[in-house]
């Protein structure tokens, strides 16, 4: 529960303490006090979105702090999830501080974000505003309270899960849903470019290499004709003597001279013979066996036309043309298989809908079973807050499917004798709305695992017996957790067990609010305050005094 409030520069109030009692707790004050301003700050430790005008005029930053004890076993469960402890007397400390520039956030004494402190503040504390009356007058909203009492978050969860499934199912089949005609062309398309693709059956660097070869086949009859010219001077032709002869013959006219000087002279001769000979035989196997002077270039220039028109077709690269084959090859499978698929799919489909409209039907039948219960209780409860006639009933009917079920729920209400029920965002007065809200909130107590409960203006349009009856109410629903009132009423006030005074005062053209707690005397002349206004009477006084005798 909420065991302490510290306030600094947020909005009028300057610095306050606020200490929370268990059981009934009210806040009462003269209209413009602050009670909304506290309100605010709490919901600031409760990671809802705050804004930098909530700091004080001047103030440079605001912060407030408050102390939790005795967490429920959900919200510590969720304290621990989000990595955070209790302090060693078992209490939780958040303190969230406001600057101009941004803010931060502790959760006893570690960083927090916003996300997470409203992830664990959603455990601790409940507060009723206009808000809620507002999801009461929308009947989309309605499921979730019969939800609550129906203890069916399985079966929700279950259906759940059916519903995502068979929407999964649903948009793949559509994807393979195309017209026969346009399937047709898809395939002959398809077919026509994998054996385009797989007859010019390029390869990645194919190009390159037949660039190379072709520059060699270019210039094959060049070095033919250098090869054949080179052979003709070394052996000769019809028309002269080559190189071969000469030389040889003028090795045999030195061989015909006497003297050791001309004997090396000759095996001079002999040697470049030899070489010759050798240089000779080369260039014959050259001009016979050399396989680039054979090469076709024609051949080449037609298959390099081939690659170079496929890739501008199919990517721009010859990776990108292989890459293209593979993957209209894949996709032509998929299109030939997907007649298979889609029976696959129809028939995944038709269970699927078969299984949730099964469980369309359970999680229907656990809400039908808790409206009458539900329509029961919150009649009671309506009837004991002054509205004797009312009639309170549940319209489920069947809707369409969506993520939240089959059921289309709306509260009715009649709340004079002898009228029929109309839809409660119809015919409700604000006075009405409150105490429906009230007693729903009542009716569900036990299925909430928040330990605190804030109402504000749960006293709107009601006066008299009825402001009697929300005040008793509201406090029989505190024996089970803490519950905090703002309240205008004191019909309402009298029953609180702590009651918290917020009062506003001027001091040197500044507004200053504190929240100070009332017993005896003083809370009697804030009760006869609320009666009366200003003018405080002695019986005023002593009739506050009674009604207070009389609740407490």
């Amino acid at each position: 529960m909420l065991k302490s409030l510290h306030i600094e520069n947020i909005a009028v109030i300057e610095q306050t303490d606020i200490v929370f009692s268990d059981g009934f707790n009210v806040l009462t004050g003269e209209t413009g006090a602050g009670k909304s301003i506290v309100i605010d700050a709490i919901n600031a430790v409760l990671g809802e979105r705050t804004s930098k005008e909530l700091i004080r005029s001047g103030a440079q930053s605001a912060s407030v702090s408050a102390i939790f004890c005795d967490l429920s076993e959900y919200a510590e469960n969720a304290l621990n999830e989000a990595g955070y402890r209790l302090d060693g007397d078992g209490n939780l400390l958040i303190m969230r501080t406001l600057t101009h520039a941004g803010g931060t956030i502790k959760i006893n004494g570690v960083p927090a974000t916003a996300g997470i402190l409203k992830t664990i503040g959603r455990h601790l504390i409940n507060i009723h505003g206009q808000h809620d009356n507002q999801s009461l007058l929308n009947p989309d909203t309605h499921y979730v309270y019969i939800d609550r009492l129906a203890d069916n978050s399985d079966i929700l969860r279950e259906y759940y899960d059916e519903f995502h499934h068979l929407n999964t199912v649903r948009r793949e089949l559509s994807s393979y849903e195309t017209d026969e005609e346009q399937k047709r062309r898809n395939i002959e398309l398809l077919k026509y470019q994998i054996k385009e693709l797989t007859d010019a059956a390029v390869k990645p660097g194919e190009a390159d290499a037949l660039k190379s070869k072709l520059e060699i086949a270019e210039s094959a009859e060049k070095t033919r004709a250098a090869l054949n010219a080179a052979y003709s001077y070394l052996n000769g032709d019809e028309d002269s003597d080559g190189a071969f002869s000469t030389i040889r013959n003028a090795q045999k006219e030195i061989s015909n001279c006497k003297g050791e000087n001309f004997e090396s002279v000759t095996q001079k001769f002999s040697e470049i013979l030899s070489g010759l000979d050798e240089v000779t035989g080369q260039i014959r196997r050259l001009i016979n066996n050399d396989e680039s002077l054979s090469i076709d270039a024609e051949s080449l220039r037609a298959r390099l036309d081939t690659i170079y028109k496929i890739t501008i077709k199919y990517g721009g690269t010859e990776e990108k043309a292989v890459e293209y084959l593979a993957s209209a090859t894949e996709r032509l499978n998929d299109i030939e298989l997907s007649d298979r698929r889609i029976n696959e799919l129809s028939k995944e489909l038709d269970d699927s809908t078969e299984r949730l409209v099964a469980l369309g039907k359970n999680l229907s039948a656990s809400r039908v079973d808790a409206a009458k219960i539900f329509e029961e209780n919150v009649t009671g409860i309506l009837t004991f807050l002054d509205m004797p006639d009312v009639t309170f009933r549940v319209l489920i009917e069947q809707g369409r499917y969506t993520r939240c079920g089959c059921d289309r729920i709306e509260f009715m209400i009649g709340t004079n004798a002898g009228e029929a029920i109309k839809p409660l965002c119809k015919i409700a007065s604000g006075g009405e709305l409150s105490r429906v809200m009230l007693a729903i909130k009542s009716v569900l107590a036990d299925k909430d695992d928040v330990d605190t409960l804030i109402f504000d203006e749960i006293d709107s349009g009601i006066s008299g017996r009825a402001a009697q009856k929300v005040g008793h109410q509201l406090k029989q629903v505190s024996s089970d957790r803490q519950t905090v009132c703002v309240t205008h009423l004191a019909q309402i006030a009298a029953f609180a067990q702590n009651h918290l005074l917020i009062e506003k005062s001027v001091e040197d053209n500044r507004t200053y609010t504190s929240v100070k707690t009332l017993a005896g005397d003083g809370r009697i002349r804030e009760i006869a305050r609320i009666m009366a206004g200003s003018n405080m009477s002695e019986n005023i006084y002593n009739s506050a005094k009674e009604l207070l005798e009389r609740n407490f």
